[in-house]
């Protein structure tokens, strides 16, 4: 376990390197993450400054919503950059290299790039987040400050499984398809709402079939001291963040399932 931590390391540093090669893109490219995903919380700002409530739902309240998903999506889609650009490895036949080596091919499809410049999103994200906690005069006890890192660390795992089960459809497509992202980049803008707000089909989706409601939904009511407009039970809630790596250990079998189907380029 050390030792692979250790090449992980290794691997990690040495695109940090190669990305820190170009510093000032590296600055801007960051700050353009801060200020695009800046603005869609002054899109929301705007429309609680017209209307000052949404279906009941404060402003600091949607803002805890929207500063945990980002937060973890933002660790997600740095430290699985790897798997989003894991199609060009099927085409070109690169795959065949890691199987040949000594480690899993999920350790070394994460480790093959970590996105530097998503730490804009996550800086903004903070931000969001900070002000909510300021905002909201919640009691803050241990189980709750816990609940809100495992929320965040679960959300992480839930979406970094969604990038594994979108790059192991490469083994059967090819090509990603963009449909699934539905369920990445547009699950991110569903969660920065409270689930509650959206229909009923809506919800009971991204609730069974994509577990997105506990990324961040469940936890946050529980962190907020709001019962379930649906009923759930208040355990349902703390139990949440547990979802997130469950959701990611079986996308790791099906990851594994992909990898029995490749079959190489034949080039």
């Amino acid at each position: 376990m050390v030792e692979t931590l250790r090449l992980y390391g290794r691997y990690i540093g040495a695109s940090v390197r190669g990305q820190m090669q170009y510093r000032a893109s590296f600055v801007l490219m960051s700050i353009g993450q801060l200020f695009a995903t800046g603005m869609e919380f002054l899109g929301i700002w705007a429309l609680f400054y017209r209307f000052s409530s949404l279906v009941g739902w404060s402003l600091p309240e949607i803002a805890l919503f929207y500063g945990m998903i980002h937060c973890a999506f933002a660790f997600a889609d740095g430290f699985g950059r790897g798997f989003d650009v894991f199609p060009s490895m099927v085409k070109t036949g690169d795959f065949d290299r890691l199987l040949v080596r000594p480690r899993s091919t999920v350790f070394q499809v994460a480790a093959r790039d970590l996105q530097l410049m998503r730490v804009g999103r996550l800086t903004q994200g903070l931000l969001v987040l900070l002000w909510a906690i300021g905002a909201l005069g919640i009691t803050w006890t241990v189980a709750r400050v816990g609940l809100l890192l495992a929320a965040i660390a679960g959300a992480a795992c839930f979406f970094l499984g969604l990038f594994v089960l979108q790059a192991t459809l490469s083994f059967w497509t090819i090509e990603t398809l963009e449909i699934c992202n539905i369920v990445t980049y547009g699950g991110v803008e569903t969660a920065e709402f409270p689930l509650s707000i959206y229909r009923t089909w809506f919800r009971w989706f991204f609730t069974l079939v994509v577990p997105l409601a506990c990324a961040n939904y469940y936890p946050g009511l529980a962190i907020l001291g709001k019962p379930d407009p649906a009923g759930a039970p208040e355990l349902i809630s703390w139990l949440a963040p547990l979802c997130g790596p469950l959701f990611l250990g079986v996308s790791m079998l099906v990851w594994r399932a992909g990898v029995r189907h490749y079959t190489s380029t034949g080039s």
